[in-house]
């Protein structure tokens, strides 16, 4: 649902709304001020800065490092990027002239175009619980961890919540590390954007090596170089939820190419992500199945340890695996999740949206059967030998864990 008066901001339900409004109701007389021409989210971003800071309430994490602390690298940036942040801070002025009519209302000591260089290289892209952008974010005491190529933490999210989770073991005085990046970068792509967007040349083991290029890149270059191409428009169709031609692009790639590159490929395996996201969306599950099933390996290589966007797609290849009847083998993709997760998230409350036509739980059938999970919710679904109806226990933020149904045909499991 939208926003009744500015048409911009997006909720979840009404509950969502009345929750954000302290938050945007500043923000949505701007927006008002400024319709058909709303600015970019760095804007905005920016803007609930500025009014966070005229308020003077600052989070819980600002106590220990604030807006003003952050890094802007001001002095590394090239020209071309000076005169991009001088031209966002006219649009930022134009975004906010509702509420600061000018500069002596500014927070102290606050500039714009700082406040700029500052949100570009300390944002976090805000994901839900599938690691989908949807959104952006600061975080300032998140800000004091530095890059890795191989890092030991990663960063999800519960809500607008950021946290920091553990990927691997850490020696005690070990420094805590995430990736700035999408992983599936080669090494010459990680070092252009982290030059690019944080102002530094990465030095680290893997881009001197570059010891996962080789895999990252198998097969014929003229190929994948072709493939790199096609997932720019592959990328902007799907940003415009237009599934049929999604997958249509997608089938063909990988027709035409199956012989030429391996699913290992990072081009190639993208095509793939985006080929089962494409026929979840349209409902063609069994065939989303068969493409998610061939990412797995390049995701375990690409992926170490218990990072989570792994366990994601564990998750959903699990759920497509148990909605064709195929229960061993959901099982022991729910197993391994059980490895990649923390336990305190395979308890979590907040993953109901993974529960499929919610039920009643039937009298038979109780908490006490499944004593490893708290159980949250249930689901119906048939029988794949008998085809009738049965239910099984849903516990977030997993998919349905098969201990038990109501099939009269069958023994409980």
């Amino acid at each position: 649902m939208r926003c009744s008066q500015c048409r911009v901001a997006k909720y979840c339900s009404a509950k969502c709304q009345k929750k954000a409004w302290q938050d945007h109701k500043r923000e949505c007389k701007c927006l008002k001020s400024c319709k058909p021409r709303y600015p970019p989210d760095s804007v905005r971003l920016l803007g609930r800065v500025v009014i966070k800071l005229m308020e003077e309430t600052p989070s819980e994490s600002e106590k220990l490092y604030s807006f003003y602390d952050l890094e802007s690298n001001i002095s590394k940036l090239t020209e071309d990027k000076k005169e991009g942040l001088r031209q966002l801070a006219v649009t930022f002025q134009h975004f906010m002239r509702e509420e600061i009519q000018d500069a002596s209302k500014l927070p102290p000591s606050f500039d714009i175009f700082e406040g700029f260089a500052k949100v570009i290289c300390n944002s976090f892209t805000i994901c839900n619980a599938e690691m989908q952008e949807v959104g952006v974010g600061l975080y300032p005491s998140m800000s004091l961890l530095n890059h890795s190529c191989d890092p030991n933490c990663s960063i999800v999210f519960s809500g607008p919540h950021l946290l920091l989770r553990a990927v691997r073991d850490i020696e005690v005085g070990e420094e805590l590390t995430i990736c700035y990046l999408d992983m599936l970068m080669t090494s010459e792509e990680r070092r252009k954007q982290l030059r690019d967007q944080y102002c530094f040349d990465c030095d680290c083991f893997r881009c001197q090596t570059q010891d996962k290029d080789a895999d990252m890149l198998t097969g014929d270059e003229q190929v994948w170089k072709g493939v790199q191409e096609s997932l720019k428009k592959i990328e902007e169709l799907k940003a415009h939820w237009k599934w049929e031609q999604v997958l249509a692009m997608c089938q063909s790639i990988i027709s035409s190419n199956s012989e030429r590159l391996p699913d290992i490929n990072i081009y190639q395996l993208k095509v793939l992500d985006c080929a089962m996201d494409a026929c979840i969306n349209l409902g063609l599950l069994e065939e989303a199945l068969f493409y998610g099933i061939r990412t797995m390996e390049p995701y375990r290589i690409f992926f170490p340890g218990s990072h989570p966007v792994r366990g994601v797609q564990v998750m959903k290849v699990g759920k497509l695996q148990l909605h064709q009847g195929m229960f061993p083998q959901a099982m022991k993709n729910l197993r391994l999740l059980r490895k990649l997760r923390p336990r305190e998230e395979m308890t979590s409350p907040r993953s109901s949206e993974l529960c499929l036509e919610p039920q009643r739980a039937p009298s038979s059938i109780t908490g006490s059967s499944l004593p490893q999970f708290q159980v949250m919710s249930w689901i119906r679904i048939r029988c794949p030998l008998h085809r009738q109806a049965w239910v099984v226990a849903s516990c977030p933020p997993v998919y349905p864990v098969i201990h038990m149904h109501t099939c009269p045909q069958h023994e409980s499991y």
